[in-house]
C-alpha cells in the first residue's frame, strides 16, 4: 500500500506523475479541483491489489515478448526467405534488421498518444496493427511487401516500448522497482532467445511464413485477455476522466492540475506529439542514456543477428540445432534479472536510508558496474572461442556472460529515466530509445562483412573495445555527473 512518503521527489525536484495523496489543502483553496481523495483512494493504481498489477505487469511483458520475438525468430529462416524469394544476403538481412528500424519512430508517437489517450487504447490499437501487418508479411511474396509489412508491424509492436516502462511507473511505488523490472524485462528479452529456436524449427518443419502467422495467434490471444484485464493505469487521465464526469454531471468548471476545464484535446495533442523529440534535444541526461542504450541495443542485435549463422556455417548444426544455442541467452537474462533486480531494490533502499530518506535516480547506477566488466569478457569468450572452434559450450558460456552484462544495463538505464522523468515516464523512454532502435537497425546490416574480413575473435574484440570506451565511464559519469545533468535540461513548457 502506497503512502504518501512513497510518492517521493527526484533530486531535480520534479514531482512524480501522481499528485500528492492527501489533497485536504488544494480542496479548501479551490472545491474544483480533482484530486486523488486521500492516500489510500482505490483508484489510484499504486493502492491496486497485486493480483490486479502483477495481471497487467505480466501480460505487457507478454506483449514485449511477441516484440522481440518477431525481431529475431525469422534470423534461422533467412536462408529459405531469401531462395523463395530470390533476394542476395544483404537484402535478405534488412528482412530482419528493417523491423528493429521502427521501434525508433513508432515510440515517438505512440508515447505522446500514451499521455493523452491512455495507456490501455494505446497498446491495444497497437497490438492489433501488429498482428495485421505481422500476418501480412507471412503471405509475401516479393521483397517489397516483406520490407513495407516488416517496418508497418514493427511499428504496431513498438508500443512494448510506449507503455510498459509507463504502466510500471504508474502501478508500482519506487521501492518496489526492482522486483516488477524481474518480471517486466526478462520476459520480452526472452524474446531474442527463444525465437530462433523456435524459428529455426517451424521454419525447417512448416515453412518459414508460419514463424510470423504463429506469432500473429498469440498476439491476438494476448489482445483478447486485455480486453478483461488491461485497465487504465495513467493517474492523470484517470483524474482527467473523473472532472470530466464531474463536469457532466453537475456543470461546474472541475478541472485537475494538468488540464483546465476549457482546454482542448487539439491543444494536448500538439503539445505531446512534439514532446518527446524535445525532450531528446534539449534533456542533456537524455542524450547520454541514449547513447549508452544505443551501442548495448546494436551489439545485442548484431550478434543475434549472426549467432545461428555461426553454429550452421562453422559447426555444421542444423536450423533447430542452431536455436538452441539460444538457451545460453535464457540462462544469461534469467541470471541477470531476476538477481539484479533484486540488488537494485536493496541498493536504492540503503542509498535512500544513508541520505535521510531522500532520493534519486542515480541511485539506480551502481547496477551497471558488473554490466560494464560482464559485457567485453563476454564478447571476448564468445568471439575467441568461436574463432578457435572450441567446443560449442565454451561461446554458449561467452553469450550468457554477455546477455548477463546486456540486461544489468538495461535495467540500469530504463529504472534511472523513469525515475529522473515521472510526469513524462512514457515520452522520455520513447526519447531514450531512439537511437538505440536505429543502431538495433545499423549493426545486423555490417555484421556479416566484419565477421568475413576480421572473424569472431578480432570482430569481437573490436566490439569489446568500443565498449569499454564508451561503457565504462558511463556509471561513473552519471553517479557524478547526473544531477548536473538533469538541472541542465529545462523542463519548462514540457
Amino acid at each position: 500500500m502506497a503512502t504518501q512518503g512513497e510518492i517521493e521527489k527526484s533530486s531535480a525536484g520534479t514531482e512524480a506523475v501522481e499528485p500528492v495523496l492527501n489533497s485536504s489543502k488544494n480542496e479548501e483553496v479551490d472545491p474544483y479541483l480533482v484530486t486523488w481523495n486521500g492516500e489510500n483512494d482505490p483508484e489510484h493504481p499504486y493502492n491496486w491489489s497485486l493480483v490486479r498489477k502483477w495481471s497487467i505487469t505480466i501480460l505487457l511483458s507478454n506483449g514485449g515478448l511477441v516484440t522481440l520475438m518477431s525481431g529475431v525468430m525469422l534470423a534461422p529462416a533467412l536462408p529459405s526467405i531469401s531462395a523463395d524469394l530470390q533476394t542476395g544476403e544483404e537484402e535478405t538481412q534488412i528482412f530482419l534488421s528493417i523491423y528493429v528500424l521502427a521501434f525508433a519512430f513508432g515510440p515517438m508517437v505512440l508515447s505522446p498518444l500514451a499521455e493523452v489517450f491512455g495507456r490501455r487504447p494505446v497498446w491495444i490499437l497497437s497490438s492489433c496493427f501488429y498482428i495485421l501487418w505481422n500476418t501480412v508479411a507471412g503471405f509475401s511474396r516479393t521483397p517489397g511487401l516483406m520490407i513495407a509489412s516488416r517496418v508497418l508491424s514493427g511499428i504496431g509492436a513498438s508500443a512494448e516500448f510506449s507503455i510498459s516502462n509507463p504502466v510500471l511507473s504508474d502501478c508500482w511505488i519506487p521501492s518496489q522497482r526492482g522486483v516488477s523490472f524481474a518480471i517486466s524485462t526478462f520476459i520480452p528479452l526472452l524474446g531474442p532467445a527463444i525465437g530462433p529456436i523456435i524459428g529455426g524449427a517451424v521454419s525447417q518443419s512448416i515453412g518459414w511464413r508460419w514463424t510470423f502467422w504463429i506469432l500473429s495467434i498469440y498476439d491476438g490471444f494476448l489482445v483478447a485477455i486485455a480486453l478483461f484485464v488491461f485497465k487504465e493505469t495513467y493517474g492523470v487521465l484517470i483524474l482527467n476522466e473523473k472532472a470530466s464526469k464531474l463536469r457532466k454531471s453537475t456543470g461546474n468548471p472541475y478541472y485537475t492540475q494538468w488540464h483546465g476545464a476549457s482546454e482542448k484535446l487539439s491543444d494536448r495533442l500538439s503539445r505531446s506529439l512534439t514532446r518527446p523529440i524535445r525532450l531528446l534535444i534539449t534533456q542533456p541526461i537524455l542524450q547520454v542514456v541514449a547513447i549508452f542504450l544505443a551501442y548495448n541495443f546494436g551489439m545485442l542485435y548484431l550478434v543475434l543477428s549472426t549467432f545461428a549463422t555461426l553454429w550452421i556455417d562453422r559447426y555444421g548444426q542444423t536450423q533447430t540445432q542452431s536455436g538452441l544455442n539460444y538457451i545460453a541467452l535464457v540462462i544469461g537474462y534469467t541470471i541477470a534479472s531476476q538477481v539484479g533486480s533484486r540488488i537494485m531494490d536493496r541498493l536504492w533502499a540503503y542509498l535512500k536510508a544513508k541520505a535521510g530518506n531522500d532520493t534519486a535516480p542515480e541511485y539506480r547506477v551502481p547496477l551497471m558496474i558488473p554490466g560494464a566488466i560482464l559485457i567485453p569478457l563476454g564478447l571476448l569468450i564468445y568471439g575467441w572461442t568461436a574463432e578457435k572452434h572450441v567446443h560449442w559450450v565454451v561461446p554458449d558460456i561467452g553469450i550468457a556472460i554477455l546477455g548477463c552484462g546486456i540486461i544489468n544495463n538495461t535495467q540500469s538505464l530504463q529504472a534511472y529515466v523513469m525515475d529522473a522523468y515521472r510526469d513524462y515516464v512514457a515520452s522520455a523512454s520513447a526519447a531514450s530509445q531512439f537511437l538505440r532502435s536505429i543502431a538495433g537497425f545499423a549493426f545486423p546490416i555490417f555484421a556479416p562483412a566484419m565477421y568475413q574480413s576480421l572473424g569472431y575473435g578480432w570482430g569481437n574484440s573490436v566490439l569489446a573495445l568500443t565498449f569499454v570506451v564508451i561503457g565504462w565511464p558511463a556509471p561513473f559519469l552519471l553517479w557524478r555527473y547526473g544531477a548536473t545533468l538533469r538541472a541542465m535540461g529545462s523542463k519548462k513548457g514540457l
